[in-house]
């Protein structure tokens, strides 16, 4: 696939509908040098996986069932999202360990919600099931060309603002984030894989050589517990750079985050930076590099009021 042709017909498809996204650059992260970040927390329902809904929904014909999507929340939240813009109902599932603020989120949109008892792969079958039953169109979270596709805008996007990194970490559950900036990048830069050591699906199969089931725990669980890791993102990321955090290192993060430059992220939004900031990922002199801070969906949600 020519991913870069997927990547601009993508830009064009959701331009308009997905935000903008800004970028930083700080050197108050207590680091001995400059870090750039783009602020994709800042998208629409909190998180990047609006530019792949988008993108999924005006390149095909959608049914008169609508869609059908599942979820750990911020995926569910996004689909359900486009859908109510373009017009489409929509069909969520998400496990319970989606948590509350996630799941209120997605009743916001007005979709049509199902929390499913487990985790991610228990909301999947669920989604499978409906779509089998009605028609529906499923917008997978990670596993499809236009979802991809989609993510691989926010990189096209970023280097029109002026990315000026060697590296990019990226946080990585399904792969569908970072399979969308292997694509568009193509070896330019350097790209990092940021996992959890409790929701390490890519490294687990990086290791294996073939994708492989893990288990899913921790506190970023909730988006990046994917138990397997996408089948596209594999076939793009041989010989990728994959690093573990831990959960202190993750939260660490948010908190330095939120007291240099009042930044709140989920748990997930803060995974890439924690690898700089533990030195699971150590930086050769003179190299640039950059962080995509990636979802902004707190649990529970601090201005719940």
């Amino acid at each position: 696939m020519n991913w870069k042709s997927e990547i601009l017909a993508a830009a064009d498809r959701i331009n308009g509908y997905a935000q903008v996204t800004p970028v930083m650059e700080s050197k108050a992260l207590g680091l001995d040098y400059p870090v750039e970040m783009k602020l994709e927390h800042l998208q629409h329902t909190g998180s990047f996986k609006a530019r792949g809904a988008f993108n999924t929904l005006l390149s095909r014909d959608v049914p008169k069932a609508g869609i059908v999507a599942a979820s750990g929340g911020n995926h569910g939240a996004a689909a359900a999202y486009a859908a109510g813009a373009l017009g489409y109902p929509a069909k969520i599932f998400v496990p319970e360990m989606a948590g509350p603020s996630k799941i209120a989120l997605i009743e916001r949109t007005g979709a049509d919600l199902s929390v499913v008892p487990g985790e991610y792969a228990n909301a999947l079958t669920r989604a499978q099931a409906h779509e089998d039953a009605t028609g529906a169109m499923q917008i997978h979270a990670y596993d499809a060309p236009a979802t991809v596709a989609g993510q691989g805008t926010c990189f096209a996007e970023w280097e029109a603002q002026g990315l000026q990194a060697d590296t990019v970490l990226i946080a990585v559950g399904g792969g569908g984030l970072i399979a969308g900036a292997l694509g568009w990048l193509q070896g330019a830069r350097k790209v990092v894989a940021v996992e959890p050591e409790t929701s390490s699906a890519l490294n687990a199969a990086l290791q294996a050589g073939e994708p492989v089931d893990v288990t899913v725990s921790g506190i970023a669980a909730n988006a990046l517990g994917a138990r397997r890791i996408g089948s596209i993102c594999f076939g793009l990321a041989q010989g990728l750079a994959s690093v573990l955090v831990n959960d202190e290192a993750i939260a660490e993060a948010q908190q330095v985050l939120w007291r240099t430059h009042r930044i709140l992220v989920e748990p997930a939004g803060a995974t890439a930076l924690a690898a700089l900031l533990s030195g699971a990922y150590q930086p050769e002199p003179n190299e640039r590099v950059a962080v995509l801070v990636c979802g902004g969906n707190l649990s529970p949600d601090p201005l719940k009021g």
